[in-house]
């Protein structure tokens, strides 16, 4: 049976401004697509140049007089994450959405960033902490709103708070969870600060469900030479219309997140289908691991102390 396709209505967002990040292909794409098409100005912090431009050439195949362009930006790497902010600072713009997407997933053998901090925690995590500490000034004057992506994997796991680099220990699987653990920690206490401090910024979070993104995909550099069986395995689910979403509906969730009139700050959206793994967007049940202010209180104050960019209270 043919899959019954899911969409959301976007408003429009003619005069915002707007940061995706991992926007060069997969959902991140999708997401910067339906933002310029609704008129919003995107920018596209990316590693990669090439992939960059071959994503703009994409959005402007469908949408030619769409507003968008590059940044550079490695996550991996808080001086790159530092100079894109000042970057962005000089420009003196307001930045009205942030949908902080960009992620890496499970390298078999532990890897490190350029700040020597395990490569998922310092990508996923840390690497959009110290973005949201860089832009904190054109966020506020944006009164903007926050998208975090997670994932479905901050379900389960935890934060090993006493190994947080994974040097006694490394689980690609555990790493994985425990950095977007923080990510929907740090996002959902980016909102009470927020509203604590008069910031004008609204935070929320989303997570894409399952859907055949390149997170599992052949990575040489992460020393994935090939698809993972996972990876094969949702592909084919997709193809099918079995329980798992497709790599557009899979941005959905983030698209309503960060742009619906209707999404509340400090919550958290999904797809709906079965499973929370494939359907239409709507708000969902916060994860276990995500209720604790405690947990949430000290994930903040590990990213100030780790990437030494302090967010101030005012």
């Amino acid at each position: 049976m043919p899959r019954k396709p899911v969409d959301i209505t976007v408003p429009d967002l003619s005069g915002r401004r707007a940061v995706v990040t991992g926007a060069s292909d997969g959902i991140g794409l999708g997401i910067a697509t339906r933002l310029a098409a609704a008129g919003a100005e995107v920018l596209l912090p990316v590693r990669s140049a090439s992939k960059g431009a071959a994503a703009i050439d994409s959005i402007r195949q469908r949408h030619p007089h769409a507003d968008v362009s590059l940044r550079e930006l490695d996550l991996a790497s808080l001086a790159s994450v530092a100079a894109l902010g000042e970057t962005l600072r000089e420009e003196g713009r307001p930045i009205h959405l942030l949908v902080t997407n960009a992620g890496v997933m499970t390298p078999p053998e532990r890897q490190t960033t350029v700040d020597g901090y395990e490569l998922q925690l310092g990508t996923n995590f840390l690497g959009h902490f110290a973005l949201v500490a860089q832009l904190l000034p054109l966020l506020r004057d944006g009164r903007a709103r926050v998208t975090s992506q997670v994932s479905v994997a901050a379900n389960r796991g935890g934060i090993s708070w006493d190994d947080l680099n994974g040097e006694r220990s490394y689980d690609g699987m555990s790493a994985y969870s425990q950095s977007k653990i923080a990510v929907g920690l740090f996002g959902l206490e980016l909102d009470r600060r927020s509203q604590a401090g008069g910031w004008g910024i609204t935070s929320n979070l989303s997570h894409p469900g399952i859907a055949p993104t390149r997170l599992l995909a052949a990575r040489p550099e992460l020393g994935r030479d090939g698809d993972t069986r996972g990876r094969r395995l949702i592909g084919a689910m997709s193809e099918r219309g079995i329980l798992v979403g497709t790599v557009e509906s899979a941005g959905l969730p983030a698209l309503y997140a960060a742009t619906s009139p209707d999404a509340r700050r400090g919550a958290f959206y999904g797809p709906s289908g079965p499973g929370h793994m494939g359907g239409a967007p709507a708000e969902q049940k916060l994860y276990s691991r995500l209720r604790s202010h405690e947990d949430a209180a000290r994930v903040w104050r590990v990213g100030e102390e780790l990437t030494k960019v302090p967010i101030p209270q005012v």
